[in-house]
């Protein structure tokens, strides 16, 4: 995702600064299961956006103070876009570690080379960074536009239809969600069928909706062609915030998030490559190498749970009984002892966990087989904090015993509420 410089965006699935309202004003949607998407930065975007034929601004990633020299040369203009480049929203009101103001800023060409030496190498902490903030090691030095509109385009999957849907306003370069909440009826939306792509009649609603003052035929083209993005390259989303006109009438994405779905990585292997490990949270790269659905929180009860439904119920009962899920991690239905011990070592690695509980409800996964992996891994983690297990399901009388029997100061419980209200206990 190419995070917008005046934007937002979550944790978990969190995930998308405006498709979550954006998506609940087409329709409600529940979460069924966390998933990791692919976000790139806005440079990256915006080159995969310029190959399939989508205008966006010129511009140029620089990883050193002379690259951005460079790239400002080569626009040639008296004044340029300095763009921080991390992955959370809300740069241009971010704050630097080292107390420099703004990740976004409109400067005189002379000026690049001391602001590049002041956000190149440094963290820039935002609404969406988290307290931590995110590394700049990367800029973006872009051509001020002359942009006469701002408007809004997106496309999001909406799960119950289920298709893409085209979410446009001809108001754009604000808070989309808001306008969402109080005109509704500024904001169009139109169902694409993914078989049969963006219609020549589909494309000309998306165009009158957005009110484009300038070549309706060429705007049509630039919306199917954001459209041939989506699909062609597998998004789980494209936000272009503001679509904009210029002085002529032409559309211009001048800033963009795209995401990408993580299923399609066998076929997006370039798309793939250019994924910024520095801009994730180290415990959620681990958790992917053994296939663990997890997202850290701010709370003191690690806990880990077969099925994304409960998983958040058990977060909701801890929440209940006066504690607080330190995380979200679903091992899925078929967990080993290694996925136990990764999962185990993930969760401990935040200082915050005082108790970790488990909560297994054995279908595919058996009892007696997830009650093994916990026991091997209690021992060779050598683990101190206090652990409570709930099993319910198939083998479970087995997996009682393998845990009974073990000599290991696991405390066991009847029930998810029984597990949550010892879990809390133990923190106290």
């Amino acid at each position: 995702r190419a995070a917008s410089s005046s934007g937002q965006a979550p944790r978990p699935a969190m995930l998308l600064r405006s498709s979550a309202s954006l998506a609940r004003a087409v329709r409600p949607l529940r979460l069924t299961q966390p998933v990791r998407n692919l976000n790139l930065h806005e440079y990256q975007s915006a080159a995969i956006m310029a190959s399939k034929g989508v205008t966006v601004p010129e511009g140029y990633p620089a990883t050193t103070v002379d690259e951005a020299v460079a790239a400002a040369a080569k626009i040639g203009d008296e004044e340029v876009v300095i763009k921080s480049q991390i992955l959370a929203g809300g740069r241009g009101l971010g704050t630097f570690t080292n107390g420099f103001q703004g990740g976004v800023h409109v400067i005189k060409t002379s000026q690049v080379a001391e602001y590049a030496s002041k956000m190149l190498g440094g963290t820039l902490v935002t609404k969406q960074s988290g307290p931590a903030g995110k590394p700049v090691n990367t800029i973006m030095i872009a051509k001020k536009m002359d942009l006469k509109r701002e408007m809004y385009f997106s496309i999001l999957l909406n799960r119950p239809d289920p298709r893409p849907v085209v979410i446009a306003c001809a108001e754009g370069g604000t808070s989309i969600e808001d306008l969402a909440e109080e005109r509704p009826e500024a904001i169009i939306k139109v169902s694409v069928d993914m078989a049969e792509g963006m219609t020549d009649e589909q494309a000309a609603k998306v165009v009158a909706g957005l009110e484009v003052t300038g070549d309706k035929a060429a705007a049509m083209k630039q919306v199917q062609n954001l459209f041939k993005v989506f699909a062609e390259c597998d998004c789980t989303m494209v936000e272009v915030n503001p679509l904009a006109e210029d002085a002529d009438g032409n559309l211009i994405a001048a800033d963009a998030k795209v995401g990408f779905d993580d299923n399609a990585f066998f076929r997006q292997k370039e798309i793939f490559a250019q994924r910024d490990m520095s801009q994730e949270d180290p415990k959620e790269q681990k958790a992917a190498e053994y296939d663990l659905n997890y997202i850290a929180l701010d709370g003191n009860i690690g806990c880990m749970v077969n099925g994304a439904g409960l998983a958040m119920a058990t977060m909701d009962i801890i929440q209940l009984h006066g504690g607080k899920p330190a995380n979200f991690l679903d091992v899925g239905g078929a967990a080993q002892k290694e996925q136990v011990i990764g999962a185990f070592n993930i969760i401990t690695q935040d200082p915050g966990v005082k108790c970790l509980l488990v909560n297994i409800f054995g279908g595919i996964m058996k009892c007696d087989v997830i009650a093994q992996g916990i026991v091997d891994a209690t021992k060779e983690m050598g683990l101190k904090l206090p652990l409570v297990v709930r099993l319910e399901g198939t083998n479970v009388e087995e997996g009682k015993r393998i845990i009974a029997e073990s000599g290991l100061a696991i405390t066991t419980a009847s029930d998810l509420d029984d597990a949550a209200i010892k879990a809390v206990a133990a923190i106290k």
